[in-house]
């Protein structure tokens, strides 16, 4: 690894397992000064950085963490895939979702751009996905709405502060190995009658014939955060095995 992010200050956002605590962990092998979060601190035990508990949906825990990190870097990885149709979906799911998806980042954003303006530039990193405005995916109505949200939120940031030094892209993953998805294989493997099956679907609709490794976003946030991309503004980064250019 290199010094890539050396000078910079990152705050991520559910660092505690999958893509967020990837990324923790390559921030801090590339020189950052790393700050993670988790809602369960508990989760964030090994990481060789400052953690503490941040709550996403809560505006004091996130004016808290900003004023502890300062960051220069801000890597907004919470979020929830909520599964079913429309007709599935309740308003308090609904809810939910857009809290957590989207209205998280509208909290951490709002909180980390003065600092961010004070120091004379940064990067925000929010975490889309292949399933929102890229593609539709069966059965992720509440998740694939407020991932498109993402995105419009992440142009809309980006174009208001690129005079200003500020980037912000999105990071639009297909299927990634992580606990949150081995939960919802397991899932569907009840509904299915066998774990085994309920993988084979998952990876079957890869072109690769694999899903994701969660360092390999990790690559790309790393990237996005560094100075390499400093041309890079306001762009939906799909990384998804080829699943939407099928």
């Amino acid at each position: 690894m290199t010094d890539r992010l050396k000078g910079h200050r990152a705050l991520v956002t559910a660092a505690g397992q999958g893509i967020g605590r990837a990324t923790a962990e390559m921030f801090i092998e590339e020189g950052a000064e790393v700050f993670a979060t988790d809602r369960d601190a508990d989760l964030l035990a090994g990481l060789d950085c400052q953690t503490f508990r941040m709550d996403v949906r809560d505006d004091a825990s996130v004016a808290e963490g900003v004023a502890t990190a300062r960051p220069t870097v801000l890597f907004n990885c919470a979020g929830f895939v909520h599964h079913g149709t429309v007709q599935d979906a309740t308003d308090d799911e609904w809810e939910m979702g857009f809290d957590l998806n989207v209205r998280s980042m509208f909290r951490t954003i709002r909180a980390t751009l003065p600092i961010m303006l004070e120091e004379g530039g940064g990067s925000i990193i929010n975490m889309s996905s292949a399933c929102s405005s890229v593609i539709g995916a069966p059965n992720r109505f509440i998740y694939g709405t407020t991932k498109a949200a993402v995105i419009g939120l992440t142009k809309s940031v980006a174009v208001d502060y690129v005079k200003r030094g500020i980037r912000c892209n999105a990071i639009c993953p297909g299927t990634v190995e992580s606990p949150s998805w081995h939960e919802r294989v397991k899932a569907l493997g009840e509904q299915m009658g066998s774990y085994e099956k309920a993988l084979e679907a998952f990876v079957s609709r890869q072109p690769m014939g694999r899903v994701a490794t969660a360092r390999e976003i990790a690559a790309l946030a790393t990237y996005l955060a560094s100075d390499e991309s400093a041309f890079t503004t306001g762009h939906p980064h799909v990384i998804d095995g080829g699943w939407s250019g099928q």
